[in-house]
This record gives structure tokens, C-alpha cells and sequence, in this order.
């Protein structure tokens, strides 16, 4: 599948002195859904921002399609659409002028069929002739997104949608990422929901400090929620295992006194009878056990954690 976004060798150095991107390579599949995951800090807006054209990188080259972002500015810019995670609409202008502007500053043909059917998809229809300024949060939210999409861009940046919103508009946004995607649309979302993530991506990046620290398929990543532990509390320490388990995906604790075991839940052999069998063969008993499953976002904070700094918090939905 064709590439979308080409990110090479970018980074980002702030006049401060802090390096908000180190390096990043990063290529979004023409008409998938890309969810960037990260916690606060970790340079997420930073690379939004500069894909977009709003921040300058200070090393590294971008194309969105096939224009470099730099030097053919304008014909990559008409390629993209960006709701900020930062609420900044013109509060004096009514919501109609607002996405009519918006289309005509990216050289778009007037097209009020279509603007119509972008705010009645947001339920902003009714509210088409009333002032940014007088809206709710929600539905200054929903202008924003209506805005990214007056000039029909073919890439689609949300930058935390859903952070803050009520229920009714992450329904409403979803059912039109789906549409816009049935559509051929490219979109690439950053979230602290994690859930949010799994139900609607193809492919998870995790980007920790201005790197990117994985990119996956959604599907092979969830394959790792099998991935469970089985602890034995052993009735008396070991030192050391028997050489004859070491082909085993075995440890155990410092203190001698588990054993633990990684297994694949959705596998149709586990290897934990002959693994028991195994067990009784060297006298080893155990006194309780107990499995554990990974969640995704054990994955993700595993993932994102530093030494030099705590680790990172994620919210999932309940």
C-alpha cells in the first residue's frame, strides 16, 4: 500500500534548547486509520504541527503525497485537514462563514451542497447562522471539525478529538471518520483513550520523548492481549531452574519462590500440562497459582516508561 505521509529523519530543537523530535521515520498508508499514542510532551502535536505546516522541523523532509512540505507548500497543505486539540475559531463570525471562508482560503469552488451536508452530518445545521461565540464547547468543537473539512482534503489530522467532549459528539465524529474513510480519506488521530485507539485504528504508533517506539498493526498488537502469566508460589525456594526447563518460557523471581509462565491464551497449545508434568518429574510443588493477562495499556505504559521519570498515565474509558 502506498504512502500518504513520508516522515524522514525529522527533528525538532526549540530555540530553549529542548529537542522535541529526535529523528522520527514515520510513513501513514494511503486511506487508513493511524492512531499516535504518546504521553503528555512526548512531541505528538509537535510532529502534528509540522506535517501541517505550522511549525518548521529543524532537520528531516516530509511529503504529503507527492509534495514535499517545505518547498511545495500550498499543494501539500490542500491535501490536509487539521482539527486542533486547542479550541481557536473567529467568535464574532457565524458558523456558515466560518467553513465557507475556510473553503475558499484553500482555493476550493463554492460548494454549498456539500457544506451543508458536512454541518447536518455535525448536527450544525441549526446553528449555521448563530455566532462562534455564543456556541457551547461541544459545538465549537464540531465547527472545528467542520472546518477541517470544508476543502475535502484526502489526509484528516485530530489532534485528541474526543479529550473533554461529551458522548454524542465522539458518536457523531466516529460515524464520520468511518464515512470519510469508506471515502478513501487518510486519518491520523492522536488520543489518551486507549480503547478509543483499538476500536479504530489499523495501525498504532507510540512515540516516547520525541521517538517513536513502535509502529504496529492494530490486529498484531491486540494479539499480545493473549499473552498471559501463570505464577506458581512454590512451597519451597529454588535457586535456580532445572537445565531441562530452559526451553520453557519460564522465570523465576529474585527471591526463588515463583515461577512464572508465559503463554498464549488463544493458542490452541498452551504447554502448560507438559509444563506440569515437567514440574512433578523434579519434585517441585507449588502452593496457589494464578493467571494475569496483559492489557493494552500495560503494553502502552511499558512502553513509554523512563527511568529518568515516572511513568506515564494513560485514561481508558470505561
Amino acid at each position: 500500500m502506498s504512502s500518504v505521509i513520508s516522515v524522514k529523519d525529522v527533528s525538532k530543537v526549540y530555540d530553549s534548547g529542548f529537542q522535541a523530535l529526535r529523528g522520527v521515520n514515520l510513513d501513514i498508508r494511503r486511506g487508513e486509520i493511524f492512531a499516535l499514542l504518546g504521553p503528555n510532551g512526548a512531541g505528538k502535536t509537535t510532529l502534528i504541527s509540522i506535517i501541517c505546516g505550522i511549525v518548521n522541523a529543524t532537520a528531516g523532509q516530509i511529503h504529503a503525497g507527492a509534495f514535499n512540505i517545505v518547498s511545495d507548500y500550498r499543494r501539500a497543505r490542500q491535501l490536509i485537514g487539521l482539527v486542533p486539540q486547542e479550541l481557536s475559531t473567529d467568535g464574532f463570525e457565524s458558523v456558515w462563514a466560518t467553513v465557507t471562508f475556510s473553503r475558499g482560503l484553500f482555493g476550493k469552488p463554492k460548494n454549498d451542497a456539500y457544506l451543508e451536508q458536512i454541518l447536518r452530518q455535525l448536527s450544525l445545521w441549526d446553528k449555521k447562522d448563530e455566532r462562534i461565540m455564543a456556541l457551547s464547547g461541544g459545538m465549537k468543537r464540531r465547527v472545528m471539525i467542520a472546518k477541517a473539512l470544508s476543502h475535502e482534503p484526502e489526509i484528516l489530522f485530530l489532534d485528541e478529538p474526543t479529550a473533554g467532549v461529551d458522548v454524542e459528539l465522539r458518536r457523531d465524529m466516529w460515524q464520520m471518520v468511518h464515512g470519510l474513510r469508506e471515502r478513501g480519506v487518510t486519518i491520523i488521530l492522536t488520543t489518551h483513550y486507549i480503547e478509543e485507539a483499538e476500536e479504530m485504528a489499523d495501525r498504532i504508533g507510540v512515540i516516547r520523548r520525541g521517538e517513536i517506539v513502535l509502529v504496529e498493526e492494530k490486529n498484531r498488537l491486540m494479539e499480545k492481549l493473549g499473552q498471559k502469566q501463570l505464577r506458581l508460589q512454590l512451597q519451597q525456594p529454588l535457586s535456580e531452574l532445572p537445565a531441562d526447563l530452559g526451553g520453557y518460557p519460564l522465570s523465576l523471581t529474585d527471591d526463588g519462590h515463583e515461577l512464572v509462565y508465559h503463554y498464549d491464551s488463544q493458542s490452541e497449545h498452551t504447554g502448560i500440562a507438559e509444563l506440569f508434568r515437567h514440574l512433578e518429574m523434579h519434585g517441585i510443588d507449588y502452593k496457589d497459582l494464578h493467571s494475569t493477562q496483559r492489557s493494552l495499556e500495560e503494553i502502552f505504559v511499558s512502553l513509554v516508561a523512563d527511568s529518568d521519570q515516572p511513568s506515564a498515565t494513560v485514561e481508558v474509558e470505561q
